[in-house]
């Protein structure tokens, strides 16, 4: 069984993972294991490079036949972030992703050495994990029992060439627009219900980043871990 650790940003991906990812992810013999960034017993958030660094070393080098990988949104990260702030606004997201990725994943072969890194699976959701929802609107509003909102869902999904498109202002990132149709959305809950409704099918049918996350998770499986 290959492991590897998902150092998630909060509370709501940690239970993707252990809700969606884990099960479909161990019949391949990659077992998933989820856990908030930084010191235990904290809820997530404020996502620091210092803290991101001490957990991937801490898992790297803690088991060294263990991979490593990430799971946190581009839109909380401050501009102190390697490579957030080489890219206009408006550049396309695949570009905004590469550069944080490419960027993080540099500074750690710096600081934790380029042999352990081998093993490490850099990945930026595009902007925030709401997008994933917007993959089937239906879904999304079956799944957070509010039926009523799909007209509103399909229309915020249609302006976009793919969820994972919808933009990141402080007014119109997919959390701004979730929160502005359900007030008291509670993000850990209703978004881990929403995403069970939604499924990985078609979050893989309409996020390109997101898929080709997984196809590298999937990878390890085929190479065995190699």
């Amino acid at each position: 069984m290959i492991r590897v650790h998902v150092i998630c940003e909060g509370q709501t991906e940690e239970m993707f993972v252990n809700e969606l990812l884990q099960p479909a992810f161990l019949i391949r013999g990659v077992h998933l294991v989820p856990a908030l960034v930084g010191k235990p017993g904290r809820k997530g958030g404020n996502f620091k490079f210092e803290r991101l660094q001490s957990d991937v070393e801490k898992r790297l080098l803690g088991e060294r036949q263990a991979y490593c990988t990430t799971f946190f949104d581009y839109y909380g990260l401050p501009q102190s972030f390697p490579g957030k702030d080489t890219l206009a606004d408006n550049a396309d997201i695949h570009s905004k992703a590469t550069a944080v990725q490419e960027a993080m994943t540099s500074e750690l072969e710096r600081l934790i050495g380029q042999e352990p890194m081998r093993r490490f699976i850099p990945f930026v959701q595009m902007y925030e994990f709401e997008a994933l929802l917007f993959s089937d609107p239906e879904a999304f509003a079956r799944g957070v029992d509010l039926e009523q909102l799909e007209a509103e869902l399909v229309q915020i999904a249609a302006q976009f060439d793919s969820p994972e498109h919808i933009n990141n202002s402080p007014h119109t990132a997919p959390s701004k627009r979730v929160k502005a149709l359900i007030p008291g959305y509670q993000k850990p809950l209703m978004g881990t219900l929403a995403a069970l409704e939604v499924g990985l099918a078609a979050m893989r049918n309409k996020c390109a980043l997101f898929n080709d996350w997984l196809n590298r998770l999937e990878a390890l499986a085929v190479a065995g871990g190699k």
